[in-house]
């Protein structure tokens, strides 16, 4: 059965930091770009990070230099440090995999809510 359980939200104060996890199943890490998107009410789901087999990252240009993408092949694991976290960093965030279709947002797993105040 193929699984994304994301966790790791919560929420912090401008400035601060949190650690998101998705730990995959289902299917391997070496089949498959893994990745982070995003989503507040009313707005459009948004990549935030991509991570492909080989460790090539892409992110999106509000969080370079902030956020740090990174996987654990033998866990399974995706996770997704984000450091001087902003008030316009709050969404709900989705774990993502390119080898599985459908909308990334809410379609494999329920997201982890982050929540930044200022």
């Amino acid at each position: 059965e193929v699984k994304l359980v994301e966790s790791g939200g919560g929420s912090v104060q401008a400035g601060g930091s949190l650690r998101l996890s998705c730990t995959a199943s289902g299917f391997t890490f070496d089949d498959s770009d893994m990745g982070w998107y995003r989503q507040a009410p009313r707005d459009e789901c948004e990549m935030v990070s991509i991570i492909s087999p080989d460790g090539t990252t892409e992110y999106t240009d509000s969080v370079k230099g902030r956020f740090t993408i990174s996987q654990d092949k033998v866990k399974n694991t995706v996770y997704l440090q984000m450091n001087s976290l902003k008030p316009e960093d709050t969404n709900v965030y989705y774990c993502t995999a390119s080898i599985l279709a459908g909308p990334k947002c809410g379609t494999w797993g329920q997201g982890t809510e982050v929540s930044v105040s200022s």
